[in-house]
């Protein structure tokens, strides 16, 4: 066994993750590093608290350990030494969120993609049916045609910013309890783009793009459902610095329809049958997606009936049989009819054993009651 165990200095078990690991080291750092803690003996504990850490923290340093192999565990850069560049990383990302010595980025910034745009268009029962093409304004960001997407006035150029020499950062030295860190932010004169342009196109103010007004054309498939979105690649707004267009996607809503509503792929609607149609049976015409249809209704067909027209509903975008129309039945009863007409409905009801109410007739009306007390004082 070695003489100090790493595990025990650390605080956690044989078993334990990296994460584990990582997590005890930066709470004890915290407490027993030399600037932070100014007991004599700090300096001691964090230099055995950094070397457990070296060691545990790299998984084949680790195993290593594990295997009793202490001298390779310790020096896996055959240079040795508790204090390597691991420990102080983690550190600086705890306390700052930044790798300390990470490199500048060099150059301007490369290309960038344009945003996606998302708009809503309404179409009816029949355009998601059958499909259809409807064209839409839309307003996008576009290159300046003026200045070709540069931001500089015509006849002069972006400068490269003196500020982060082109590089769109800038690097900044930081006095911590841990020592002096370098932390890197973007440049506040070029905001990261490595240039700065001393005169803005008149067209377009410097930003190398403008808002310009645009129709497009939306091709809608056959079969589509309410709420389906559909994209147009390339049609979004102009990507900088020679980057790619965004996309458009756009989102389709149904429009609601006077004589259809639609549950899945089955349209429903309602039609109106005569008394003698429900009861003698008849073939009515209805309405379709594709134009009238005969439509058969059976004898005794009672009012709410429902009655099927097989592939008459709405289609499916990738093939497959179409839903239903689902015809609701209401009878009509008439308001009015002629006197051959209720003598012959009189007539049906004799027949059926009923005794419809008529109209009196004979001898006069009686009087009223009070007509009576009158007579009688008189």
């Amino acid at each position: 066994m070695p003489r100090t165990d790493y595990y025990e200095v650390l605080g956690v078990p044989r078993a334990a993750s990296q994460d584990e690991i990582k997590r005890a080291f930066r709470q004890l750092a915290r407490e027993h590093h030399p600037d932070v803690n100014k007991d004599p003996g700090a300096a001691d504990r964090f230099k055995i608290i950094n070397e457990a850490y070296q060691v545990l923290g790299d998984p084949e340093r680790r195993a290593r350990y594990d295997r009793g192999d202490f001298v390779a565990a310790g020096r896996p850069d055959g240079r040795g030494g508790p204090f390597g560049a691991g420990p102080f990383e983690d550190l600086f990302d705890m306390f700052f969120g930044q790798t300390m010595g990470a490199g500048m980025r060099s150059g301007e910034p490369g290309p960038e993609r344009g945003s996606d745009l998302r708009v809503a268009l309404e179409i009816t029962l029949e355009d998601a049916a059958r499909g259809a093409e409807h064209t839409i304004p839309i307003v996008r960001e576009e290159t300046c045609p003026a200045c070709f997407g540069t931001g500089a006035e015509k006849g002069s150029a972006p400068e490269t910013c003196p500020s982060c020499r082109g590089a769109g950062q800038v690097r900044y030295s930081r006095q911590t309890p841990f020592g002096s860190f370098q932390q890197i932010t973007t440049c506040p004169e070029c905001r990261g783009a490595g240039k700065v342009i001393r005169k803005p196109c008149r067209e377009c103010r410097g930003r190398g793009r403008m808002d310009t007004k645009r129709k497009i054309t939306v091709a809608v498939p056959a079969g589509v459902e309410d709420g389906t979105r559909l994209r147009l690649q390339g049609e979004g707004e102009a990507g900088m610095r020679g980057g790619g267009r965004g996309d458009l996607y756009v989102d389709l809503r149904l429009a609601e329809h006077p004589v259809f509503t639609l549950e899945g792929r089955n349209l429903h609607c309602r039609v109106d049958v005569s008394m003698a149609q429900a009861a003698l049976g008849a073939e009515v015409e209805v309405p379709t997606l594709d134009g009238p249809s005969a439509l058969r209704v059976p004898a005794g067909t009672q009012p709410g009936a429902t009655l099927v027209l097989p592939g008459k509903g709405m289609p499916r975008t990738r093939g497959g049989a179409r839903g239903d129309l689902v015809a609701h039945v209401r009878v009509a009863i008439p308001t009015r009819l002629t006197a051959e007409q209720s003598a012959a409905l009189a007539e049906f009801a004799r027949l059926l054993g009923e005794a419809p109410r008529t109209r009196r007739s004979g001898p006069a009306r009686r009087k009223p009651l009070f007509g009576k007390l009158r007579s009688a004082d008189s």
